[in-house]
């Protein structure tokens, strides 16, 4: 079949900029029962973990004394929200930071649905410009939703107040929630590495599933050399060695060096997976 190109003539009227809009691209993704699903599982951890703790009672009783940010996750709606990010930054995070970029061109492409968008005509980089946008918006949006659902029910279930610190001292609730804000912005920069693995691929293939899981495969080989010490000081040049420097945010003095190191990582990384992204759907010859 021959390769798709945008239209030499255009009709009277006709602007680049206002084909597929991101509001139109915004209510299709939304709909998609995967979006609901992803949804619905990040709402349901906090009330998960409310019930795991009365169930097998303070996450701290059995550690000899040695406390840890999860042994606090009790002590105040500010530290169970702390917990939720801890126990889902890891992994549960990735996924709907690779599904909703990595299922974007590609799902397009399976449903032979992706020449008509182009031949509407909709420019290539509108289209995955489109889609980047909209895709990492919801991922930010699934990244906000989980804190927001865990501060509600940590509030109802353990109380409003101080952050209590594992170390010592405390928060103060106020404060404690805008360093909260700032772990969920640096937990988003930190996954921009995943979106930009997903979001490239899913301009490679047109299986959606081969770009989710190629990205949350790689993200995983990631965190596997991170944790080969060997390697010494060559991690520093992995995103997944700086994905927990937030952490230093929950601190009653913050350290700031962590962060910028790893959000400098992250950036560099993403920018050049979408530059690979853009480059070479450019030049791809779309048949499906």
């Amino acid at each position: 079949m021959s390769t798709l190109t945008e239209a030499s003539e255009v009709a009277s009227g006709y602007r680049a900029g206002r084909t597929l809009p991101l509001r139109v691209e915004l209510v299709r993704q939304l709909k998609r029962r995967r979006t609901l699903v992803m949804g619905g599982i990040l709402f349901a951890l906090p009330f998960v973990l409310v019930v795991a703790f009365a169930i097998g009672g303070s996450p701290g009783d059995d550690r000899g004394g040695r406390v840890t940010l999860m042994d606090t996750a009790t002590a105040s709606a500010g530290n169970f929200a702390a917990v939720n990010l801890f126990v889902s930054a890891g992994f549960l995070l990735v996924i709907p930071v690779a599904l909703f970029c990595g299922d974007t061109v590609a799902s397009e492409a399976s449903w032979s649905s992706l020449r008509y968008l182009l031949a509407a005509p909709v420019p290539r980089a509108r289209l995955l410009w489109s889609k980047l946008m909209v895709g990492l918006g919801l991922s930010l949006a699934a990244m906000i939703l989980l804190p927001v659902v865990a501060l509600a029910v940590g509030t109802v279930a353990y109380g409003w107040g101080p952050l209590a610190i594992p170390t010592g001292g405390s928060i103060p609730a106020g404060t404690a929630a805008q360093r909260l804000v700032v772990v969920v912005a640096y937990i988003f920069v930190s996954q921009l590495v995943t979106a930009g693995l997903a979001f490239w691929l899913s301009t490679k293939t047109d299986a959606p599933l081969g770009a989710v899981g190629g990205a949350v495969g790689l993200t995983i080989v990631g965190n596997v050399l991170d944790a080969v010490t060997a390697l010494g000081d060559w991690r520093d040049f992995l995103p997944a060695h700086w994905q927990f420097a937030w952490a230093d945010a929950v601190q009653p003095r913050p350290e700031w060096g962590g962060m910028i190191q790893g959000t400098a990582i992250s950036i560099t990384y993403a920018l050049l997976l979408f530059a690979l992204a853009f480059r070479g759907f450019a030049q791809k010859d779309v048949v499906s």
